[in-house]
């Protein structure tokens, strides 16, 4: 069965991206978050792109041929050899004058130089942001099915980026956080509704609908798990209530006083001792006097059970 995350990358790579300066900006995020720079001979670059989706790998290619047309690029699958483990896929653009300008254009070269820090005029527009967003959650998203905790993220080996994706995401109002792990710097955010939200925002459509039914299911399980634990826990309570009744009673019958109680209690404690079972309202329904009364008889009961025991103690 696939990871939910899987499923929305599938999904969001057979989004069709009509306008130009949004299939570029799509682009940037990918390679920014999965790929690395060929160097060639002559100041001629490439670049390598993998992916462990094959569905992302497809759509990198689509993307080079789009931004870039009659660019040369080169396939690859590398095949796991070790149980369950994913295939990779790579598509490559050998270095070259097409290559060189790609890289021009989405912003990872600068006169010739390399340009670490990610290019912010590639998103002028509030649908290149949304595309570029995209593209990063292609090449390094992964998002948790509700069924579990609610976490969506984007890991990259590079500080600038993780802060610059921060930066566009808190500036589209999300409530995101940025921290460091041992393999890269992670962008998350963990609310629901803004997971919904960000999900939305790129295209998900289907992803979206599935995450609410599921998140749905969760809280309906959570509301009756808790009705469930809070009737567990009036029972319990009832259970030694009604245990203490009893002690209280038997404790009056060995100190003899039992017959001596007035009327009204013994009547309460005869109740009690027929049906040791029962809650504290159906044995005032019994009696057909309100819990209030119920409950001001048994304290009565297991004062006089406690005195007559401190008596006893004093003899």
């Amino acid at each position: 069965m696939a990871s939910f995350a899987t499923e929305v990358k599938n999904e969001l790579a057979r989004l069709s991206v009509e306008k130009e300066t949004d299939r570029t900006a799509e682009l940037a995020g990918l390679l920014r978050m999965s790929a690395a720079i060929l160097f060639g001979q002559h100041g001629r670059f490439g670049v390598n792109f993998t992916s462990k989706n094959a569905a992302v790998s497809r759509k990198a290619l689509q993307l080079f041929k789009q931004v870039e047309p009659g660019m040369r690029t080169e396939i690859a699958v590398s095949r796991s050899r070790q149980f369950n483990k994913h295939n990779q896929y790579g598509v490559r653009v050998v270095p070259s004058l097409e290559g060189t300008n790609l890289l021009e254009k989405l912003g990872f070269l600068q006169g010739g130089s390399l340009r670490i820090e990610p290019n912010g005029k590639l998103l002028r527009g509030t649908s290149s942001r949304v595309a570029y967003l995209r593209g990063a959650f292609l090449g390094g998203g992964s998002v948790n099915r509700p069924e579990a905790s609610y976490h969506l993220e984007m890991v990259t080996g590079n500080y600038a980026f993780g802060k610059f994706l921060y930066d566009i995401l808190r500036r589209m109002a999300f409530p995101v956080g940025m921290t460091e792990r041992k393999d890269g710097y992670l962008v998350y955010i963990k609310e629901g509704d803004a997971i919904v939200d960000f999900l939305g925002m790129l295209g998900a459509d289907a992803a979206v609908e599935a995450f609410e039914v599921a998140r749905n299911v969760k809280e309906v399980r959570g509301q009756v798990n808790r009705l469930v634990n809070c009737e567990t826990a009036n029972l319990q309570k009832s259970v030694d209530a009604a245990g203490r009744q009893i002690e209280a009673i038997r404790t009056l019958k060995r100190h003899g006083l039992y017959e001596e109680l007035p009327p009204k209690l013994k009547k309460a404690a005869q109740m009690r001792l027929q049906h040791p079972d029962a809650s504290l309202l159906e044995i005032a329904e019994m009696l057909d006097i309100g819990k209030s009364g119920i409950n001001h008889r048994f304290r009565k009961i297991q004062d006089l059970a406690g005195r007559a025991e401190a008596q006893a103690r004093e003899s």
